[in-house]
């Protein structure tokens, strides 16, 4: 009964957030909760969801500041020298911004936090993919799928969590996995290509004229940060930026204006020293990461914007990001508190642990590895590594398969968990973007499980992960 109500569950809220029916928020409360409520969680629900939201507060905290301060950074003009860098380097070439997408997030997740990784190449990428008009969606992709496949690194999230479930050694777990990560590494890199490709002929049709927009002093059009995508790489907010959209403001007004009246160009130094700062002490992890965006926020206003009534006018300017991306934490809080609290999870990863036939008992690596793609898009990390692969791992124990290549195996699906609503910083990289979870779904989710079945087919190539 748990496993029909908690499989039935998952399918219904991708059912109607894919389809539109519901939005993200509405549908992480109403679904769990009509479940929830058959599954005889009773009045002991609201007590759950409670403790789920106190959890999730901290993260909450970080998304509401970060998204204040990067911000204000785009507000202030921070970043502009570095867009202008990007561009003559990328020139007016779709493929070669998309691609060079893929390596700044690939780059940048060597610090393993991915809030981090999606903050900066949003902040960087996003304003030369409105001046060009390329499709917000295929940043977020492109930049996701890097991430995802990043976030295997020793220091990173699951493989400390696999080797400590298993008890091996994270160096014995991550270094044979290398050639898999590369592997990773040179699919995405094609997929942005493509991805550059398809954006390019999108543009060549809809006869927008590369050359002239590079002339044209860097900006997006009037209102460009409040822009959402609807149609992904041909939808809204692909075809109403530059020009060739036809906005009335043309690139006057627009969030990268080289003549807003935000731009500090005085205090371009101090700027940039303060997040210089900030991610340093973000990557030596010697403080928390809420209160250190906390901090960085209220300098950055207070010296930027000495006014109070400035200061209100720069967080009301964000309150849309904002409002999007913590209503979503703390609605995916239901979601959470639902499947543990009725069992549905452990119901679920006992149901799949149960129904493999004994005659697939020697393939069982490959079979975690599969496995680790739904499991961990739908629990969290902690659940899977430390509720089913454990049990996994025993049962592998009898056909001759050993814990660290079971903990190889388990990794695998990473590009596919980071797709995750219940991934807080894939839910910071859609607010950042302004692009819809729906758009970003239909085109990301795929694309990881061919990411992530070419990662598997690499081990499975080198010998690291036993096929039987």
């Amino acid at each position: 009964m748990l496993v029909a109500l908690g499989f039935g569950m998952v399918a219904v809220f991708m059912a109607l957030i894919l389809t539109r029916r519901l939005t993200p928020v509405v549908a992480l409360i109403l679904v769990p909760l009509a479940f929830g409520l058959v599954a005889g969680a009773g009045l002991g629900l609201g007590d759950a969801v409670m403790d789920q939201v106190g959890e999730f507060a901290p993260t909450a905290a970080l998304l509401f500041f970060a998204i204040i301060y990067f911000g204000l950074m785009i507000d202030v003009g921070l970043f502009d020298p570095l867009i202008r860098l990007i561009l003559r380097v990328c020139g007016d070439d779709p493929v070669k911004v998309v691609v060079g997408s893929a390596l700044l997030a690939a780059l940048v997740s060597l610090d393993g936090d991915g809030s981090t990784t999606f903050i900066i190449t949003v902040s960087a990428m996003l304003p030369l993919y409105l001046r060009l008009g390329l499709s917000p969606v295929v940043l977020t992709v492109s930049a996701n799928l890097a991430a995802g496949v990043m976030n295997i690194v020793p220091w990173g999230g699951p493989t400390v969590r696999a080797a400590t479930a298993l008890r091996v050694s994270p160096s014995q777990l991550f270094n044979p996995m290398v050639p898999s990560m590369l592997a990773g590494l040179v699919c995405v890199l094609v997929m942005s290509w493509f991805m550059g490709l398809s954006e390019r002929r999108r543009l060549q049709r809809s006869g927008i004229d590369l050359a002239q927009l590079r002339t044209q002093e860097f900006a997006t059009v009037g209102g460009g940060r409040g822009t959402t995508s609807g149609g992904g790489t041909g939808g809204p907010a692909a075809t109403a930026t530059g020009p060739a959209a036809g906005d009335e403001h043309g690139f006057e007004g627009g969030a990268l204006d080289p003549t807003r009246p935000t731009l500090r160009p005085r205090l371009l130094w101090f700027n940039a020293t303060l997040t210089v700062a900030l991610l340093v002490l973000l990557g030596l992890d010697v403080l928390p990461l809420p209160f250190l965006f906390m901090v960085a926020s209220a300098l950055g206003l207070l010296v930027n914007f000495p006014h109070p009534a400035q200061q209100v006018e720069r967080i009301r300017e964000h309150a849309t990001s904002i409002v999007a991306v913590v209503s979503m934490v703390f609605a995916a809080a239901v979601l959470t508190a639902v499947l543990t609290s009725t069992k549905m999870d452990t119901a679920m990863a006992t149901w799949l642990v149960d129904v493999v036939p004994d005659a697939w008992g020697p393939h069982l690596a490959v079979i975690t590895a599969v496995l680790s793609m739904p499991l961990t898009f739908f629990l969290s990390n902690d659940a899977f590594y430390f509720g089913v692969l454990p049990i996994l791992s025993q049962a592998a124990a009898e056909y001759g398969i050993t814990p660290v290549e079971m903990a190889r195996a388990s990794i695998v699906g990473q590009p596919v968990h980071f797709t995750s609503p219940l991934v807080p910083a894939m839910l910071l990289l859609i607010s950042l973007a302004k692009v819809d979870l729906a758009d970003h779904h239909r085109k990301v989710i795929w694309r990881a499980v061919v990411l992530s079945l070419v990662m598997l087919g690499a081990a499975l190539l080198v010998g690291v992960v036993p096929f039987g």
